[in-house]
């Protein structure tokens, strides 16, 4: 009785092994590792969302600046499916002809109407709208485009950069000319996705942060606690030195995945991009929540921080950029 006990024993604990060993050697692929292998394999890493290269050997900018007289608008809206995301008050009170007026929270459905038309996105300032073309790109429209400056460029009826142009960080105490913290290569962000599939993953991601929506940050909020967050300051090397920084910017430019850069972001706080005009920051804020990170555009950028810097260069509004007068429809 003794030994039918032990066989009996045996009979189940066996088996338990057998099955346990085999289901820990299946081990399922981190959907990270998933996303970000697709990424690179599909022409889709960052450098490639802020600069397409199209087949026809040309270089596609996320940005486009509006044409130099009302004589060259039917040249620059030939081609394009114009997608305006102001509001539909600003919108009927004027537009660029032939734009559609839809939520932000709309733009792939919206996106899928453009055929084999070029899409420009429009918002007030260039920021939102580049924020929707990062998204817009990596959702399968690689040539997508942001009206540069947005409608405050177009012309001066809707100017909203020059009211918040702004010198906070001058003679600030957490604005520094220090050298770049050293960069530390931290785990990758952790998303919750079922799919196994990388094609699948990066749609339902993308989906995802366009519900959310624009994830912004005002300047004054990092500037007076930058320690509560992670920020990098997305300028050359030459300007990290020569404008200054908010104190503890990290300097990673470019970024990509495939040479590791982007893990020298830490998943854990709060991503804070900032560029010259918040339009650049704002391509990379998005593709950042695309990866999962817990990432933020400063608004208006240098522009919002320290537009009279005298080291300034170009995209310095008020000076490099004004409003122009082109014309609008109000139909």
């Amino acid at each position: 009785m003794k030994k039918l006990s032990i066989y009996l024993l045996l009979f189940f604990i066996v088996p338990t092994f057998i099955f346990t060993g085999c289901k820990d050697e299946e081990t399922v692929e981190p959907a990270i590792q998933v996303l970000t292998k697709y990424l690179t394999a599909n022409g889709k890493d960052l450098p490639a969302i802020i600069k397409y290269h199209a087949p026809d050997g040309s270089d596609v900018k996320f940005v486009t600046a509006p044409p130099a007289t009302d004589a060259d608008i039917p040249a620059f809206v030939e081609n394009k499916y114009i997608i305006d995301i102001r509001s539909a008050a600003d919108f009927a009170a004027g537009h660029i002809t032939g734009a559609h007026n839809v939520a932000f929270t709309d733009i792939l459905t919206e996106a899928s109407n453009a055929g084999d038309k070029r899409i420009l996105v429009v918002c007030y300032t260039g920021q939102t709208a580049c924020y929707a073309t990062s998204l817009l790109r990596l959702y399968g429209y690689p040539d997508a485009q942001a009206l540069k400056w947005g409608m405050s460029g177009w012309n001066a009826q809707f100017d909203k950069w020059t009211s918040n142009c702004s010198d906070i960080a001058q003679n600030h105490n957490n604005w520094t000319n220090a050298a770049a913290p050293q960069n530390v290569k931290y785990d990758a962000p952790v998303l919750s996705e079922s799919s196994t599939d990388g094609e699948s993953i990066l749609k339902n991601r993308v989906e995802a942060v366009v519900a959310a929506g624009f994830k912004t940050i005002k300047g004054s909020d990092v500037l007076e606690s930058p320690a509560n967050y992670f920020i990098n300051n997305y300028f050359s090397d030459a300007d990290y030195t020569a404008f200054g920084h908010i104190d503890g910017a990290h300097r990673i430019n470019p970024l990509s995945i495939a040479d590791d850069l982007i893990y020298f972001i830490d998943p854990s706080k709060k991503v804070v991009t900032y560029c010259y005009t918040g339009q650049t920051s704002a391509v990379i804020t998005a593709y950042l929540n695309v990866l999962g990170y817990d990432a933020y555009s400063l608004l208006f950028g240098m522009n919002g921080l320290y537009n009279s810097n005298d080291a300034w260069v170009s995209n310095q509004w008020g000076h490099d950029s004004n409003p122009k007068n082109l014309s609008t429809v109000t139909k």
